[in-house]
């Protein structure tokens, strides 16, 4: 089923550019949204099984690929009313559609790969196709932005790419080529731990640049700046989730070897970095769009510091990426009503949000209060749950660092987001404003609540996939 989902796709977006009839192409995104879900589905009736030989339909890829089936159906709603409100050109229109397609492919069959450098290529494809998202405008800013995000990524995947060579001479002892994540987690006693180390150090570098972390953060934070905000819904849930996935799985492989608190230490310093990096920013930060971007730093440090203590935090750190993505694609998609009431992303040009868009101002409420960890939220659960694992690893002095550290970020997320909502703005014709329909806020609110009822009160069958996707590591 890979096969023709790759081929579909691929059609799917050559008939995109080509074709210039705007039915046609909406057609074509409504038949790939088919296509997505088809894979979707294909692979809960097939779990566990392998396709093509570099494809396994595994519980961690399971999950981020329903993940991504589902936030893939707002962000082909909200693309096609940003296109409608825009002055497009067919081929626009067409390379903005291609690139979505391309986008979402690219980044379900990474979350499939069984392989690293399959996962690699099609990281890849996601940086040239984030491209020409990014560079959608066609002004200076976006080229500027553009360029930014492929130089950095370009070295992310040369970084990968070395790694992946250190990991082939580390395998001298098993007698063989196979870089599948099977069968390195198989004979990990046998790789050798000097090559590994190098390995996993480049492997892990490169794959910051899609996962949001220090060193290479910077990319995604310009890329979800410049591009349209249904695509940077997508590049701030999903496609960080992919970086999440080239970390976590080689990551496995070390875990089983002597290095594994060698790697802990590793993951930790980067995480608290990032927590740090984005604290610093976000008090700062007057961008709408920045400050989202940043907010997304913070929630992958938090992730990674699950993972680097854990127990407890190797369950929170993967229910955290899947609430984070709901949550954090809802706050992108609103971006666009704000951007429509105020023509501007600049916090001072914002405000009395409740007047002209009490819907969608419900819903930034609610997204701030998701997004920082505030009760109800699902994300509180898998907060708390990374604290508890900093606590029991015996990590005091860092855990409150960490809650200092949050403090100082919930106060200046909820500074703005409350200047946002009810401070009158200064010089705005309110008869210039336009009247929002509420119906597009039910994207963001559905998935608002499905972050909530998966915190809370989780499915047995999506913890058991969590619990599965742990299966191989050192408990």
């Amino acid at each position: 089923m890979i096969l023709p989902y790759l081929i579909g796709a691929l059609l799917i977006g050559i008939a995109l550019i080509v074709n210039r009839s705007k039915v046609v192409n909406y057609a074509l995104m409504g038949a790939f949204l088919v296509l997505q879900w088809g894979i979707t589905i294909y692979a809960c009736f097939h779990y566990q099984e392998t396709d093509l030989d570099y494809f396994t339909f595994d519980s961690l890829g399971l999950i981020l690929l329903i993940t991504l089936s589902i936030i893939a159906v707002p962000a082909v709603i909200h693309s096609w009313l940003y296109i409608e409100r825009h002055d497009e050109t067919p081929q626009s229109r067409g390379v903005y559609f291609a690139a979505i397609v391309g986008l979402i492919m690219a980044i379900g069959a990474g979350y499939l790969s069984n392989h690293i450098a399959v996962t690699w290529i099609f990281t890849e494809v996601t940086t040239l196709c984030a491209s020409a998202l990014i560079y959608h405008h066609r002004n200076k800013l976006a080229l500027e932005g553009t360029w930014k995000y492929v130089f950095i990524c370009a070295i992310s995947i040369t970084f990968i790419f070395i790694g992946i060579l250190f990991l082939s001479l580390s395998l001298g002892k098993a007698a063989s080529d196979d870089l599948s994540f099977k069968y390195l987690i198989a004979h990990s006693d046998k790789l050798n731990p000097f090559w590994l180390q190098l390995a996993f150090l480049f492997i892990f570098t490169g794959f910051t640049a899609k996962l949001g972390l220090v060193p290479m953060f910077t990319a995604g934070v310009d890329a979800k700046d410049k591009a349209p905000g249904p695509a940077a819904a997508l590049l701030s849930s999903v496609l960080m989730n992919l970086g999440f996935v080239g970390i976590f799985r080689i990551y496995v492989v070390v875990a089983n070897t002597p290095l594994h608190h060698w790697a802990n230490l590793v993951i930790g310093i980067a995480a608290f970095l990032s927590v740090f990096v984005a604290t610093v920013y976000m008090i700062k930060v007057k961008n709408i769009k920045r400050m989202f971007a940043y907010s997304s730093i913070e929630h992958m440090g938090l992730v990674m510091l699950g993972i680097a203590m854990g127990g407890i935090g190797y369950y929170a750190a993967i229910l955290h990426i899947v609430l984070h993505a709901l949550v954090k694609s809802s706050l992108f998609f609103q971006y666009n009503q704000i951007y429509r009431v105020f023509q501007s992303k600049s916090i001072y040009s914002v405000g009395n949000y409740f007047k002209y868009n009490p819907t969608g101002a419900i819903v930034l409420l609610f997204c701030f209060i998701s997004a920082t960890a505030m009760p109800p939220s699902g994300l509180f659960v898998s907060e708390f749950l990374i604290f508890r694992s900093m606590f029991e690893a015996h990590q005091l002095l860092l855990l409150i660092a960490i809650l200092l550290l949050l403090t100082m970020i919930i106060w200046a997320f909820g500074k703005n987001i409350f200047k946002m909502l009810f401070i009158p703005p200064v010089g705005i014709d309110e008869r210039e404003i336009p009247t929002i329909n509420p119906w597009e806020s039910t994207s963001q609110i559905v998935l608002l609540l499905g972050s909530v009822y998966l915190g809370l009160n989780p499915p047995l069958a999506f913890v058991h996939l969590i619990k599965e996707s742990l299966m191989f590591l050192p408990q």
